[in-house]
């Protein structure tokens, strides 16, 4: 796995605030210029690079004045406005000494919650990838609020790193990989490779420090969402980058699943906004868990939310646990009148399946 890492032709390499800026909360050009020579290097071997910076906040609190990263909602996007400046104008003067142009992509949770946004998304990616230029990538802090909002990039970069199907996912921050707890605790123990989720076990992990809002909690989420779809994970320090994208024989290696979902079906699962949420019985939610069948009216209910045809909508059990998650041929009102009936109890323009197997994303186990 750290072969296929050394050699992934398309990378995802997602970098910390506490890797891209100083105690004086602004951009350390240093650290940066370190960054961008591992990045160049690794693109000179023929590799795509896509960045997913963090820092915008932290870099935005030197010039403003900040001495601690703000709480509330206005200060932080004033900072990220600021911050935003600083670190695309860094960002670009440090390419720029390998006659690299950068570009800023700024996503809210919005962006790649609406498929057709996702899709626009990916094609300015590409376009800019073809173009010979760096896609440096930001929550758009200035605008995302909490009900669209990613929460960290960590979770940002597992999204993007579907969004352009990249091979491999490289999580940078201050820690050199994943211990079972704080490192600076006598008798942290290093874990090299997470195969599954049982390799997880005992593992306590913190918040974000200082300046970021990540911190190991939110990595190890992220990296999990990235196998769950099929891209290994590569997680270490940034002052290991150069290794990191040479040999990758640092940090923690989370493995992935052995069948990568496609873009829609991992969209569905973990991007999509939900419009509204569907019930079902016992033997529905088997059928679901276990894939290749469509959702049939009989199966359902009750018809939660008000929702419209061509909307994503959960599908719960009987206990609430989502077992899946697709592509609604129906409205809700229409579904009311529907629910509990078997196909042949049906008017004929209602014995289409009410979620087709080729658009539903199913949970294989309780997660």
């Amino acid at each position: 796995m750290r072969q296929y890492l050394a050699h992934a032709k398309r990378i995802v390499v997602k970098i910390g605030s506490s890797s891209l800026t100083n105690e004086a909360h602004t951009v350390d050009t240093f650290r940066l210029d370190e960054i961008v020579d591992a990045l160049t290097a690794r693109m000179g071997r023929g590799t795509d690079v896509i960045v997913v910076s963090s820092g915008a906040v932290a870099a935005g609190m030197g010039p403003l004045g900040l001495k601690q990263r703000p709480t509330d909602l206005a200060t932080k996007q004033a900072a990220a406005a600021v911050g935003q400046v600083e670190l695309a104008h860094e960002w670009g003067k440090s390419f720029a000494r390998y006659n690299r142009t950068v570009a800023q992509v700024l996503l809210t949770a919005g962006d790649t919650g609406v498929r057709d946004r996702a899709r626009n998304a990916q094609r300015t990616i590409d376009r800019l990838r073809q173009m010979g230029t760096v896609p440096i990538i930001n929550e758009n802090d200035t605008v995302a609020t909490s009900e669209f909002h990613f929460g960290d990039n960590d979770r940002l970069s597992a999204l993007v790193a579907h969004l352009v199907w990249a091979d491999a996912l490289v999580l940078l921050s201050d820690v050199d990989g994943l211990y079972d707890r704080n490192p600076q605790e006598p008798g942290a123990r290093f874990i090299p490779e997470v195969r599954g989720d049982e390799d997880l076990r005992g593992v306590s992990a913190g918040d974000g420090g200082a300046v970021g809002t990540g911190g190991m909690a939110s990595k190890i989420s992220a990296a999990r969402l990235a196998a769950r779809g099929g891209v290994p994970v590569l997680m270490t320090s940034a002052a290991s980058i150069s290794r990191a994208l040479d040999t990758a024989d640092v940090g923690t290696v989370f493995y992935p699943k052995d069948n990568r979902l496609s873009a829609w079906k991992f969209w569905a699962l973990y991007a999509a906004d939900i419009a509204g949420k569907l019930r079902i019985d016992a033997g529905a939610a088997q059928a679901v868990r276990s894939g290749g069948t469509s959702l049939l009216a009989v199966g359902i209910t009750e018809v939660l939310g008000d929702f419209e045809a061509g909307q994503i909508v959960d599908i719960v059990d009987e206990d609430d646990e989502v077992v899946g998650r697709g592509e609604v041929g129906y409205s809700a009102a229409d579904l009311q009148g529907m629910k509990g009936k078997k196909t042949s109890e049906l008017a004929e323009e209602q014995r289409r399946a009410v979620v087709h197997t080729d658009y539903l994303s199913y949970f294989a186990a309780r997660h």
